[in-house]
């Protein structure tokens, strides 16, 4: 018979070896939380590297990309011998509209006997010229082709200095079609003198290389800022592209598609203004007003 002496002699070794085990567990598991500072569970981090690298110059290039072609210019000129050769010159555009329109620069087309549309889903089309302007050196072609993958356009008057810029277009010709470089807006509203006419550019130092010429210069958004137009190239300059303005492109494609031209006011009269009559040797008793130095005889005037 066991009594409850004995059975609390026996039972005595193992409650004390129960509540130092439980001291060491409980001692374990204070130090870790408190001492240490660490955390019973770790945070879940949902890092998508995916997302890291979709960038805005990725979704850009995505957006754009497939609505940038390559135009082939095969024209014939003559050589050194003053023979005649067939010559090939490359340039690229930006599919204005879905049904076949692109916009491209005058001076890529230029002279062309044939024209041909390079698509980036590796077609190429017979391209016909529907107008041209040289004062904003914009020209529009057209292929006979639906449903393509036409650029989504932004407001040129709404960019800023110093925000990302992307150009995309061929540099060096089709080799290379679709390249994309970076960079940001350096200047807005850049005048410079092309032949009798002033022209405001947007400046970037995205590099903009030959045969990048009538390619897209795209925002952040992806939306279509301006088309590439030229590059001051020469030893001491470097990072200096040029760009016709979205909303400037608008105005007369839309003009070269409905008329094949573009039409601007005339008015057939030379004048100067007060102060630069003074410097010419006129002077004007007014204080309002313009001096007529000539009128074109069969201006409108």
């Amino acid at each position: 018979m066991i009594t409850k002496k004995r059975i609390f002699k026996s039972c005595l070794p193992v409650v004390m070896g129960l509540l130092v085990a439980g001291s060491v567990m409980l001692g374990g598991c204070g130090k870790n939380n408190v001492a240490e500072g660490i955390p019973a569970s770790s945070p879940s981090y949902n890092t998508n590297v995916s997302d890291a690298r979709n960038t805005p110059v990725v979704r850009a290039a995505k957006n754009v990309g497939p609505a940038v072609v390559g135009i082939t210019n095969k024209a014939v000129a003559r050589d050194f011998f003053f023979n005649l050769r067939d010559v090939e010159g490359y340039g690229s555009g930006v599919i204005f509209r879905k049904d076949g329109y692109i916009v491209t620069n005058n001076h890529v087309i230029d002279g062309a006997k044939e024209i041909i549309v390079s698509l980036s889903d590796g077609r190429s089309l017979n391209g016909k010229l529907i107008g041209a302007d040289e004062i904003t050196d914009l020209a529009v072609v057209k292929v006979d082709a639906d449903d393509l993958p036409a650029a989504e356009f932004g407001d040129s008057d709404d960019i800023m200095v110093g925000e990302p810029a992307i150009a995309i277009g061929n540099p060096m010709g089709l080799e290379f079609q679709g390249s994309v470089t970076t960079g940001v807006i350096s200047a807005v509203n850049r005048v410079l003198n092309k032949g009798e006419s002033n022209m405001k550019l947007i400046q970037t130092d995205a590099a903009i290389n030959p045969g990048n010429s009538g390619g897209a210069l795209v925002n952040a958004d992806g939306k279509v800022i301006g088309i590439n137009s030229q590059k001051i190239v020469t030893n001491a300059v470097e990072g200096m592209g040029f760009a016709i303005p979205i909303n400037t492109v608008r105005s007369v494609v839309e003009e070269l598609i409905s008329q094949g031209h573009v039409t601007r006011p005339y008015l057939g009269v030379s004048v100067f203004d007060k102060e630069s009559a003074a410097r010419q040797g006129y002077i004007l008793n007014v204080d309002k007003g313009v001096y007529v130095f000539n009128v074109s005889l069969d201006g409108p005037a």
